[in-house]
């Protein structure tokens, strides 16, 4: 079992709307974002400690990001990359933004790649099918192609 850190307390969500906190756990917390007449409620869970933590090989710092349904598609690809960014700048341990989907959610599916999401798996849980996709940063997806050097040797 690992050990899962909380979130951090000083994460503000999405600069640029009003934000409530709606839930406050040591590994989720919920907000309601308002901007323009318009009210999304996002939630966010540490993926070790939440429902995806037996759904694929989660970090410890890994965060799980929900918007509730409602949010208009063509909203969506700003809001993701402003959530995106606030949970990197809050946790710079964070190696991956989890954002699960129904797999027949194109337009979900479209709207994450665009905010820089790329498909990670499809996984079961319980009744629902699932598209997990996911942002990490440079520090993560960056390679050595050099097979023939270990790494810090």
């Amino acid at each position: 079992m690992i050990t899962v850190p909380a979130i951090p307390a000083d994460l503000a969500p999405a600069p640029g709307w009003e934000t409530e906190p709606t839930i406050r756990g040591r590994t989720t917390a919920g907000f309601r974002l308002r901007r323009d007449g318009m009210t999304v409620d996002v939630h966010l869970e540490r993926c070790a400690a939440g429902r995806l933590r037996d759904a694929y090989p989660a970090g410890a710092h890994d965060l799980e990001l929900r918007v509730a349904a409602g949010c208009p598609d063509h909203l969506l690809p700003a809001l993701l990359r402003s959530l995106t960014a606030a949970v990197r700048d809050a946790d710079p341990h964070c190696r991956r933004v989890v954002l699960a989907v129904p797999a027949a959610d194109r337009a979900g599916v479209t709207a994450a790649g665009s905010a820089g999401y790329r498909h990670a798996a499809d996984v079961d849980l319980g009744p629902e099918e699932l598209t997990l996709l996911v942002a990490e940063p440079h520090w993560v997806t960056v390679t050595d192609i050099d097979l023939d050097r270990v790494p810090g040797a």
